[in-house]
């Protein structure tokens, strides 16, 4: 625990020391990942549910990729 606590307060003390400017980057940073990653989860399927083993899937997506 105390392993994570020593993580954390690295990247709250550097955070803490930057300027504003390089500050309001980062927030953008974030937020922008933030969407990015909540838009591919929401409007694109996981079409490889239909699959039920590995291989069946590997097959899908080698078979797409080299057509």
């Amino acid at each position: 625990m105390q392993i994570l606590k020593n993580i954390f307060m690295f990247y709250y003390e550097g955070f803490k020391n930057l300027s504003s400017t390089s500050k309001k980057l980062w927030i953008f940073i974030i937020i922008k990942a933030t969407i990015i990653m909540t838009v591919l989860l929401l409007f694109f399927p996981n079409i490889l549910d239909k699959f039920e083993t590995d291989e069946q899937k590997a097959d899908f997506v080698a078979d797409n990729l080299l057509k």
